[in-house]
């Protein structure tokens, strides 16, 4: 496994110790600036922990103590400190002509045997009409409840 040394430089610390001591923080903020004050091997350290020690301390894992390290060696400080943010890009199943052919579906009457729609009902009837491949029933609530939302503010008119 491949070993990154953390050397802080004094101003460095000294924002790691601020965000640490004082102000109001995420926890994975706070945890990522006690990893690399703990892990620093620079000149303005007295000692250095060992990885072991700061996981038990922590409460953490190894493998976090790894990355954050990595993290810090291979982008910086800043980058270390803020969120990372996803990579994975989701393409959307359901768009507009999609959702308001799933909106009048669910006004319409209910097939026969059934006193209402269900989400289940609402996202095969969707399927075997051919409007998209395949959808979850759970699609198929999040399209309703954004509408039932749209609704309720249309009714009440905006708060803001």
């Amino acid at each position: 496994m491949k070993r990154y040394k953390v050397t802080l430089e004094k101003e460095e610390r000294e924002e790691l110790e601020a965000i640490v001591k004082k102000g109001s923080h995420k926890s994975q903020k706070v945890i990522n600036a006690l990893i690399l004050l703990n892990c620093d091997e620079g000149l303005y350290q007295s000692r250095s922990m060992k990885n072991e020690d700061i996981a038990a301390v922590l409460r953490i894992s190894m493998r976090k103590i790894d990355r954050v390290k990595r993290r810090f060696v291979e982008e910086g400080v800043e980058a270390t400190l803020r969120k990372r943010r996803g990579k994975r890009i989701y393409e959307r199943k359901v768009d507009g002509d999609v959702e308001a052919h799933l909106i009048a579906l669910s006004c319409t009457k209910p097939p026969e045997g059934f006193e209402r729609w269900s989400l289940r009902l609402l996202a095969d009837l969707v399927v075997k009409l051919q409007y998209v491949d395949s959808i979850s029933y759970e699609t198929v609530r999040r399209v309703l409840k954004k509408r039932n939302k749209t609704l309720a503010q249309a009714r009440v008119g905006h708060t803001s």
